[in-house]
């Protein structure tokens, strides 16, 4: 920004003069001495020169003069002055002269003696007298009178009038002094409408002192000074309480000093109006001859002076959008003028000036966008500016071929990146324009604000962003000013020969001035910030390379920079790390120019070894296009044939090309990719001579050939031939380690576009995988021996597909489309082992199945065995599952099992038992041989142990021997339930199966393997419970199961489980547990005689679910009667609901074919019965008929649901008031089943009434 002056690029502010503030001595006059007043120490500082020290530093430090401060806090631009400071004239004239009113500014373009006249713009000093000469506010600090003192001898005294008299009269003296010296200045303020305040310095004493507020009111009244924010008092105070004083009085003077703005601004505008009235301009004819008579400036300059005057004006007042609109009004004005050569001739002094104002105006425009953070409009406004001057300057005949034409665009991309950095050094943050990965975690980064709808996002998406449109960080336009200047330099150098060519005497003036800048020296500087600052803007991670490969570039201009300004060592030092970066990435294209720079640097350096170095790296990515192949190899046999070794007695140069180009493309062949071990497996390596530089004449004298693993390396010897082919093939012979290789000899000439093709075998003692590690060659020239290494193993594979030599005449080559050639596996030769598992499937569960295992070595060797075992998880669930094997058991895995050494032909057998419980399905089973040599040293690797795995997998289908199923069914209690107060059923032991009843399970036993069973005993193991106990089984008096079964033979046992509901059993959710199970000992039928061993399987009783019953009718009758003798007939009515009553009727249907004749109740209505109550009804019925003689039929209802409330018989008349039939179950019929679903009741309601009671038998 030091090209521009920088009064025209500074952030404006409002100006506050202040005097009164230099230094003053330690006995102020103001105060007058008593001979009765002690003085003051002079080792002790007055306190108020104390304060105005502080005062001082306070006020000059609020704000400082910056071309970037976008704060719009209420501070001013303090500037300290004498209190007799003079303001500068507003027009020559006097003010009391006849022509005042028509006289003008003294920067006026119509004043002959002003710097403008008679067409300048603006000048530097116009800005400089209001930001330096003349304020907005004018603040004096004056001390007030202070009389000293009076101390009476004692407290009794009064008050002496001669003194208080004369105090008054001194106090009212100082007082109309400092009144007059105020209104003094009030009148050279108010000359200007310059906001004038006192601030007075008093004690503390003085602020007590009740005369102060008159004698303010009389300094006022008599200075004439303002009612509102025109006198202040001060006495001395801490730092803290010094910097709220400061803050105030910015904060209430801030008012009139925009007041004091905006009045300039009307009266500017007044003037714009008055100009832009005025009749259109006339252009003065100047007669010929008539030198030094100017053209007055034309409406267009006028426009552009006001405007930008208003444009200040609002600067001043923190107004930045209005400023801003000024600012582009002139700005749009001075196009219009450069657009006329008839306004603005080119190359003359008010052009340069215009030039100048319309770049700096530019900036403005640029920072007061940055201000509201639109860098979009910022950037747009700064490329619009170079770009409509760029085209006036081909007018003016300053093009893109002139240096002064990229000498304005490098300072106008340099001028923007100052602004830059300036504002990032405040609160500016640079927009980041990297893409979202949405699919990582992300970290905040500050950023422009995002798209406000989603019409934006998607157009940002699709459309994606242009990044001469995009505001980028400091170093880019650094970057971009550094080529300019190159661009700038090269029209220079170009324009020197021209005018050497002409012998010109008197060349141009920008020419000369051209002459004297040091065009490297600023291209050094532009590239050296963008450099730090491309580093300090990199991203965080190193997934993103694009900006360290910018800063690379960077790096590498500084480099060729130094080159060409003649410090080639600190080029050399900028090429050696750059070359690093280049050479991982595989950078070529890159690094041919660096190296080709590097290698100029070296010769001017004298370094010749660096010099050999380079030459051999630059062989490998060769020259350009249009050099002459031909050149790199001349320049490296010259190095060598003129020089020699430092050393006397050297050692060979090596010259490691690890992430280089190497100088020969090489491809690595394997015929075959596994071998055994002894086996011989053939190769090729072919080097094939650059395409892009020569290396015929090199007289490389050896090739030597490394493999991996403890293969011997192979020397192939140069050989002269007259005329070697194009294609040479190099037979090897045999290699291995423990045979003697010879030396091999072939012409090492390279002939361009030729191939030397090493081919042989090798084969390896021990398994290992072999490749061609690397490729030493050897270049021997007078004194220098040079060895050039190409690591092939660090290479890794090439995207040249691999090729066999098969023919030498003509060449012919086949391709190996295989994945990895260049490397070959040797492998030990397998093992030749048998396994052979047998079984007698299936398994039963729960029994000890047995699986031969039987291993034979068929191998020429005596091999050690190893077994191991692994039983696979099953997905069945509740399986358990074990493996015994010898001594060893386990649920998974058995592991080491030694087979012994096994001799050629031996077998081994061994017995695998698999016991499975649980569910029925396969189990599977994987069976592992590892077989090694026996006796064999064991090999310090273990991927060199010589050994072999057989693995097998063996199903095992298992099922269940037994199939059991289970029948139960239920039956109510006949007996009277205990009541609440029968004194048992409070005893511990005390059984209750009142509710519950009882249950009968049937267990039906079938053999449903396809083995045939021995069952040797089956037992009931009682497991009582609180809920449910066995009473009596069949097999606990006639077991007779025990004996042999074939498949499909079935059997079964009875039980009776009395049950006892309790009352915390809740039937609706859980089932009772079965009080027992049966266990089943049997064997195996595998033949006549022959038996499986032992095995036991056990089978729970099933959960009981009881049926749930509400209200129930039990009917009792005896199964037989005699004819006319009377029998019982017993209803029990029960009702086992848990919350609710019932109210039942009773009702008997007798019919006429009945025979049976009844005494008892015919219809009534049973008691309330309450939940868990019973009652019993009894008939006598008289047989009269033999046979069998249906019970009479009878009708019981619960008319609990029938009861109506009286508000549902309100709403509804037809409601059905039957209720529900109550179910009658003969005791001797009762056979309810278990409940299907939890909470639903197995005894439904009966509503047909046509039930089946039973019979009874009459006999006669």
């Amino acid at each position: 920004m030091n090209s521009y002056p920088p009064e025209l690029l500074a952030q404006l502010a409002p100006v506050m003069f202040v005097a009164g503030l230099d230094a003053i001595t330690s006995t102020p006059a103001s105060v007058a001495q008593s001979p009765i007043t002690p003085t003051t120490p002079k080792s002790q500082q007055d306190p108020f020169v104390l304060l105005t020290v502080r005062l001082r530093e306070a006020l000059l430090t609020q704000r400082k003069v910056a071309i970037w401060q976008p704060d719009k806090s209420k501070t001013f631009q303090i500037i300290p002055v004498d209190k007799a400071v003079r303001f500068p004239p507003r027009k020559l004239l006097p003010q009391d002269d006849p022509g005042w009113s028509n006289s003008h500014s003294p920067l006026s373009p119509l004043t002959p003696s002003s710097p403008l006249h008679p067409d300048g713009l603006i000048a530097p000093v116009w800005i400089r007298k209001h930001t330096s000469l003349v304020p907005s506010v004018f603040v004096m600090f004056l001390r007030i009178f202070e009389y000293p003192p009076h101390t009476p001898k004692s407290p009794l005294d009064p008050p002496d009038p001669d003194r208080e008299r004369e105090r008054e009269l001194e106090e009212r003296k100082r007082d109309a002094e400092l009144a007059a010296e105020v209104a003094s200045r009030k009148k050279s303020t108010n000359e200007r409408n310059i906001k004038l305040t006192v601030v007075l310095m008093a004690t503390r004493r003085m602020l007590d002192d009740p005369s102060l507020d008159a004698r303010l009111t009389y300094i006022r009244r008599q200075s004439g000074l303002d009612s509102r924010a025109a006198l202040f008092v001060l006495s001395p105070v801490s730092q803290s309480e010094l910097g709220d004083f400061v803050k105030s009085l910015q904060h209430a003077l801030y008012e009139p000093a925009l007041e004091y703005y905006t009045a300039h601004s009307k009266r500017v505008r007044r003037k714009r109006n008055r100009h832009s009235q005025t009749s259109s301009y006339q252009v003065p004819h100047t007669p010929l001859g008539t030198p030094g008579i100017g053209r007055p400036l034309r409406p267009e300059g006028w426009t552009v002076r006001y405007e930008y005057k208003m444009a200040c004006f609002a600067e001043f007042r923190g107004e930045d959008d209005i400023a801003l609109k000024h600012y582009q009004d002139a700005y749009a004005t001075l196009l219009i003028m450069f657009g006329s050569t008839a306004i603005l001739p080119p190359r003359t002094k008010r052009w340069a000036e215009a030039k100048v104002l319309a770049d700096c105006i530019n900036i403005k425009v640029a920072k007061l966008y940055l201000y509201n953070n639109e860098h979009a409009l910022a950037l747009s406004h700064h490329n619009t500016h170079i770009r409509k001057f760029g085209d006036f300057s081909r007018g003016w005949g300053i093009g893109e071929d002139t240096f002064e034409f990229w000498s304005w665009v490098a300072r106008q991309h340099r001028i923007l990146a100052e602004l830059l950095e300036h504002g990032i050094q405040s609160k500016l943050v640079i927009p980041d324009h990297r893409p979202v990965n949405t699919l990582l975690p992300q970290t905040p980064r500050p950023s422009a604000p995002p798209p406000s709808s989603a019409l934006e996002v998607e157009t940002l998406r699709t459309m994606g962003i242009n990044p001469s449109h995009a505001l980028q960080h400091p170093g880019y336009y650094y970057y971009m000013a550094a080529k300019c200047t190159e661009a700038r330099r090269e029209r220079f150098l170009a324009a020197a020969e021209a005018e050497a060519a002409q012998q010109s005497l008197h060349p141009s003036a920008g020419f000369t001035n051209e002459k004297k800048v040091d065009h490297l020296i600023i291209i050094l500087e532009l590239y050296t910030k963008a450099y730090e600052l491309f580093k300090k803007f990199a991203p965080a991670n190193l997934q993103n390379q694009n900006q360290g490969r910018l800063t690379l570039w960077i790096a590498y201009r500084i480099g060729q920079t130094y080159y060409e300004s003649g410090k080639f060592e600190m080029a050399v030092r900028f090429f050696e790390r750059i070359a690093k970066s280049y050479r991982r990435e595989k950078w070529g294209i890159l690094l041919r120019p660096l190296l080709a720079t590097w290698y100029a640097c070296a010769r001017q350096l004298g370094d010749v070894e660096l010099t050999i170095r380079l030459l051999v790296e630059m062989l490998g990515y060769g020259g350009e296009a249009s050099d002459d192949p031909a050149a790199l190899e001349e320049d490296l046999l010259a190095i060598l044939k003129s020089s020699v070794p430092s050393n006397p007695d050297p050692e060979p140069m090596v010259i490691d090309l690890v992430e280089s180009q190497p100088i020969f493309g090489s491809t690595v062949a394997f015929w075959t990719s596994e071998v055994k071990v002894g086996e011989a497996a053939a190769f090729q390596l072919c080097l094939a001579a650059p395409s892009m530089a020569s290396v015929a004449s090199l007289p490389f004298s050896s090739v030597e050939i490394h493999f991996s693993g403890d293969l011997p390396s192979v020397v192939v010897q140069h050989a002269v031939e007259s005329a070697p082919p194009l294609v040479q093939r190099v037979d090897l012979g045999h290699i291995s380690s423990s045979s003697a290789i010879g030396t091999p000899e072939a012409s090492l000439r390279w002939q361009p576009g030729g191939s030397i093709v090493f081919a042989g075998t090798l084969s390896s003692d021990s398994p290992a995988s072999i490749k061609i590690s690397k490729v030493v060659l050897t270049l021997k020239q007078g004194p220098w021996t040079i060895q050039i290494p190409d690591h092939l193993a660090s290479r890794g594979s090439t995207l040249v597909p691999a090729q066999w030599l098969s023919s030498i005449d003509p060449p012919r080559f086949i391709r190996l489309d295989r994945e990895d050639v260049s490397s070959v596996t040797i492998r030990h030769r397998p093992h030749n082992i048998s396994m052979t598992l047998s079984q007698k499937a299936p398994a039963y569960l729960d029994e000890d199945h047995s699986i031969l295992i039987e291993v034979t070595n068929i191998d020429d060797r005596e091999l050690e065995v190893i077994l191991d075992v692994l039983l696979q998880p099953t997905e069945i669930d509740g399986t358990e599952n074990v493996i015994l094997l010898d001594d060893e058991r386990s649920s998974s895995l058995i592991k080491g099992i030694n087979l012994g050494n096994l001799k050629p032909g031996v077998s081994v057998v061994k017995t695998l038992h698999l016991i499975s419980s649980g569910g029925a399905g396969d189990r599977l089973l994987d069976i592992s041989l590892q077989s090694t040599v026996a006796g064999a040293e064991q090999p310090e690797s273990p991927e060199l142990l010589d050994m072999t795995e057989t693995l097998q997998t063996l199903a095992v289908p298992t099922m269940a021997p037994i199939k059991v199923d289970y029948d139960v069914v239920y039956k109510r209690a006949p007996s009277t339930r205990v009541g609440v107060a029968d004194l048992r059923t409070y005893d511990h032991d005390f059984w209750d199966d009142g509710d519950g009843g009882e249950a009968v399970v049937t267990a039906q036993m079938e053999c449903t393997g396809p083995w045939g069973l021995e069952v040797v005993s089956v037992k009931l193991l009682r497991e009582d419970n609180e809920h449910a106990k066995v009473t009596d089984a069949s097999i606990d008096t006639d077991n007779d199961i025990p004996s042999d079964y074939l498949p499909g033979d079935a059997f079964s046992s009875v039980c009776r489980i009395s049950l006892d509901l309790g009352e915390d059993l809740d039937l609706e959710e859980s089932a009772i547990i079965g009080p027992g199970k049966y266990e089943i000992s049997w064997r195996r039928l595998l033949g006549t005689d022959e038996r499986g061993p032992l095995a036991t399987s056990v089978f729970s009783l099933p959960p009981l679910r009881p049926p749930m019953d509400g209200v129930i009718a039990l009917l009792d009758v005896p199964p037989t009667a005699t004819l006319h003798v009377p029998i019982s007939l017993t209803i029990t009515l029960r009702n086992r609901h848990p919350s609710q009553s019932a109210n039942v009727t009773i009702q008997l249907e007798p019919d006429p074919a009945d025979g049976f004749v009844v005494a008892g109740l015919r219809s009534g209505r049973v008691p309330i019965l309450l939940p868990g109550g019973e009652e019993i009804f009894t008939w006598k019925l008289i047989p009269i008929d033999c046979g069998y003689v249906k019970v009479p039929r009878m009708k019981i209802v619960d008319k609990r649901r029938a009861i109506v409330p009286a508000q549902a018989r309100e709403t509804n008349s037809e409601t059905e008031t039957e209720g529900d039939v109550v179910k009658v179950v003969n005791v001797r019929l009762d056979r309810a089943k278990e409940r299907q679903l939890a909470g639903r009741p197995s005894v439904e309601s009966v509503h047909d009434g046509e039930a089946q009671l039973g019979s009874v038998l009459v006999l006669p």
